[in-house]
């Protein structure tokens, strides 16, 4: 779990890195959880977006996506979700 100022930190990296992956009306599958945890791995902070013809709100993917990734919810802005974990090979953000 990361705390406020931490997380704050996070955002503000997070505003200069593009979206990596885009989440559509398919919604979250095993390959998408697969594909993002490897993200995850390799980068420690990714930005998603959610296209408008999803059926769940970014929110709700957002939760679902860091739990099955054991990932913490760095923010929801818009359709753009934010997501943090701790590399264990490729650390390279010091919180």
């Amino acid at each position: 779990m990361i705390t406020s100022k931490q997380r704050a930190y996070l955002r503000g990296l997070a505003n200069g890195i593009p979206a990596i992956m885009q989440i559509g009306k398919g919604g979250i599958g095993e390959n998408l959880i697969k594909t993002v945890s490897d993200a995850l791995e390799a980068r420690e902070l990714i930005k998603l977006t959610v296209l408008e013809n999803s059926m769940e709100t970014p929110k709700d993917m957002a939760n679902e996506l860091a739990e099955a990734t054991s990932a913490d919810v760095v923010g929801v802005v818009g359709r753009k979700i934010i997501l943090y974990r701790e590399s264990v090979n490729n650390k390279r953000i010091e919180l």
